[in-house]
């Protein structure tokens, strides 16, 4: 009966997390079709280079354009990063995709050039920011920009910043309109800060403090179904004066939300405790590790 139970909160979170990707993507989609197209302006990474490619060969194709180019990423998540993601990353990109086909014939707006750039910006931002907090991403590059960060050292934001200003800087050159590019910038930046907002400020990385019942038991299952490393911090209760375990856990945004998921299955009565980082630098022991670490999902993966 227990077990009973267990599922069934399972598959009630999992439809929850599915509906707030759908309506997420419902609003990103409704801002691209009445704000942005309109207007000729575009976002930042595979969305942005889908409109540039959408504007050159028909708007009808944009939905094609965005699943094909977000494949070698999928790729890319499916082998380097985790399996059950990749599903999630699948999900919310054919979402975006349909609603962007559904809403083709949606006449536009009709508004002002700053209406359309703060307005859209916002819509797709807070859809953007929706799709990521229920666990999904509709944008490969930031799959890119976490891999170029484990192998080179630059920050996830570093990386999606370049990328965007060729993206922003190859539309200007291609249709000799720098004014459209600079606004599409503007846009991409109220977008960005939007999705910030919807997603509870998270930033590229969190650093997570957990006290829970059985740390021992709760950081292998961590281990195995992240491949996250992870610190035991000695510490001892104020109140009950207790010795017990504290896990210290460094993340990326995109497995926060699994992450709390696993914790309060495993302990609903856990307390995690999450801050912003805006930078991790590892020495050569640590990065050591992390390449280990590394080479032995990669193995576990060609084995299974």
């Amino acid at each position: 009966m227990a077990h009973s139970g267990s599922s069934k909160k399972t598959f009630i979170a999992h439809a929850v997390s599915y509906l707030g990707m759908a309506v997420g993507a419902f609003f990103a989609a409704l801002s691209l079709r009445i704000f942005l197209i309109p207007n000729e302006l575009i976002d930042g990474g595979v969305i942005g280079i889908s409109l540039i490619l959408a504007k050159i060969f028909g708007t009808s194709y944009l939905s094609y354009f965005l699943l094909i180019l977000n494949l070698p990423f999928i790729y890319l998540a499916w082998r380097y990063i985790r399996r059950s993601f990749v599903i999630q990353m699948f999900a919310a990109i054919v979402f975006f995709a349909f609603f962007l086909s559904l809403l083709e014939e949606l006449p536009p707006f009709g508004a002002d050039p700053l209406e359309a750039i703060v307005i859209g910006g916002a819509m797709l931002g807070a859809g953007a920011g929706m799709i990521i907090r229920h666990g999904g991403c509709t944008d490969g590059t930031e799959i890119l920009a976490i891999l170029i960060n484990r192998k080179k050292g630059f920050t996830v934001g570093q990386v999606i910043l370049f990328i965007n200003i060729f993206i922003f800087t190859a539309y200007g050159w291609i249709f000799s309109d720098w004014h459209i590019a600079l606004k599409s910038l503007i846009t991409y930046i109220v977008a960005f800060k939007l999705m910030d907002i919807v997603i509870a400020g998270l930033e590229e990385l969190k650093s997570v403090l957990i006290m829970c019942k059985k740390p021992e038991s709760l950081s292998k299952i961590i281990t195995h179904e992240l491949g996250l490393g992870l610190t035991f911090i000695k510490g001892k209760g104020g109140y009950s004066g207790e010795d017990r375990d504290i896990l210290f856990i460094i993340v990326e945004r995109l497995d926060l939300a699994e992450l709390k998921e696993i914790v309060l299955r495993e302990d609903p009565s856990a307390f995690i405790a999450i801050e912003n980082l805006h930078e991790v630098a590892y020495g050569k022991m640590a990065r050591t590790a992390l390449r280990r670490r590394d080479r032995k999902n990669m193995l576990a993966k060609k084995l299974f």
